[in-house]
């Protein structure tokens, strides 16, 4: 059955994705369940009023055609919503398929506006598959959808309320095909006089919103190639028109220099690779980021050893410490800074699918400000596919602390999704429903 924008889904089934590269002994570069991809769509839930409001990237029954879905949680009544679509993606597309889009790079983001509206910004690359913006038509609710603006070139969306306007930051990928770093303010999603934020060569960025004011990581592509990803930076915006770095001094942008006084880590003199996965900030404004690193981009034990690491401003430095070891470059967690302590979802243990995409998702907490770790839980075990992108919602609340997909990453399979709490409970949400709302068990 055909679906189209407004309608409800019977269940939450997700897309599963093979992106084509490096397909050798230990699968592709990434690949399996993806409705939660990338790190880079930022944030992909959030909470507001009772409910957290959640979007992936979903799919008919047997078929690969990209929906973007939105779903809901009811925190009262530990139940979920049909999921409804927003978006159907149906632009011819020759590099994937001759009359649909089943890229999960399509994925959208979501925010809550300054009239508690849910507005959904659907990536975009280029005229062939623009972006999109759509907007709730009540408060608070997913009900139904309308649609706001397009936006041509809009990769990695990354919405932000300040103030009385959204602060987004985006990609724009230049004549060269290298990832290049922007943002504007937007106060309904219609595009403003974007701006260009980092230009060292290509770039990937991950986001959050700490006290009003916008703090962004990003890694550097040295020749703007992507699989030498490396280093990072850390810059924040107050306002969302100047930007700083973490000890206060002013930047203007664009950041062009590798040796630019917002570095936080220079990856490249040790040789090690950066993937991005969340960025916090402690109660006293300092940045705390959460990365894998790894040698070489390549799957496989060949490129090993991979960590999971932090690197925390501490005032006036940088500390970097490890928390676990990691199989893969894209074993993607999300990153909780509590009052009693700070912590870890991802997928962090081995998963069935060994040296693939994810894994088994566990919780690890540290009680030393990240200094050190201890894993305290595994949401999951024994499972049939590997779990992938693990999301914190932005203003998570229990017990949706996190939302993700499983699938498998050697060949193709069905894919579904779960929520997590940090207290090691974890559901997978319902892939066929009869009613408008089904509790989770």
């Amino acid at each position: 059955m055909a679906l189209d924008r407004n309608d409800r889904a019977d269940g939450y089934r997700g897309i599963w994705f093979r992106l084509g590269q490096f397909d050798g002994e230990y699968g592709d570069k990434y690949s399996g369940g993806l409705s939660t991809y990338t790190m880079k769509h930022v944030p992909m839930a959030v909470h507001a009023d009772g409910t957290t409001f959640f979007t992936y990237g979903g799919t008919r029954p047997d078929e690969r055609d990209l929906l973007i879905m939105v779903g809901a949680y009811d925190h009262d009544q530990h139940a979920v919503c049909r999921p409804i679509v927003i978006d159907t993606k149906p632009e011819p597309n020759p590099s994937y398929d001759s009359d649909t889009v089943v890229d999960p790079h399509d994925n959208a983001t979501i925010a809550i506006d300054g009239d508690g509206h849910v507005v959904v910004f659907v990536a975009g690359r280029g005229r062939s598959r623009p972006g999109r913006i759509y907007r709730s038509d009540d408060p608070h609710s997913v009900s139904s959808f309308s649609f706001v603006t397009e936006r041509e070139f809009f990769a990695y969306p990354q919405p932000w309320w300040v103030d009385d306007r959204f602060v987004v930051l985006f990609t724009i990928y230049d004549e060269n095909g290298n990832r290049e770093l922007f943002w504007d303010r937007t106060a309904d999603g219609h595009p403003g006089d974007h701006q260009q934020l980092v230009g060292i060569g290509g770039h990937y960025q991950i986001s959050t919103i700490h006290d009003g004011t916008v703090y962004t990581a990003c890694n550097w592509h040295p020749d703007g190639d992507v699989d030498r990803r490396t280093n990072l930076y850390v810059l924040a915006t107050d306002d969302g028109e100047t930007w700083r770095t973490v000890s206060g001094k002013r930047v203007d942008p664009p950041v062009t220099e590798v040796d630019h006084h917002s570095l936080a880590w220079d990856a490249a003199a040790e040789n090690r690779l950066v993937y991005l996965n969340d960025i916090r900030v402690d109660d006293d404004g300092n940045p705390v980021v959460l990365y894998v690193t790894s040698a070489g981009p390549e799957p496989g034990p060949s490129n090993d050893p991979r960590y999971w690491e932090v690197a925390r401003w501490a005032g006036d430095t940088w500390n970097r410490q490890r928390i676990t070891d990691a199989d893969h470059n894209y074993d993607s967690g999300s990153l909780y800074l509590t009052e009693d302590g700070w912590y870890v979802l991802g997928p962090t243990e081995v998963g069935p699918q060994p040296y693939g995409t994810g894994g088994e998702v566990a919780c690890w907490r540290s009680t030393d400000a990240g200094t050190t770790w201890d894993r305290i839980h595994r949401l999951t075990a024994d499972s049939e596919y590997n779990h992938t992108y693990v999301r914190r919602p932005h203003n998570h609340a229990s017990p949706f602390d996190a939302v993700w997909a499983d699938g498998d990453p050697y060949a193709a399979s069905p894919s579904r999704l779960y929520i997590g709490a940090l207290d090691g409970r974890s559901w997978q949400l319902p892939t066929e429903m009869a009613n408008d709302w089904v509790a989770l068990d």
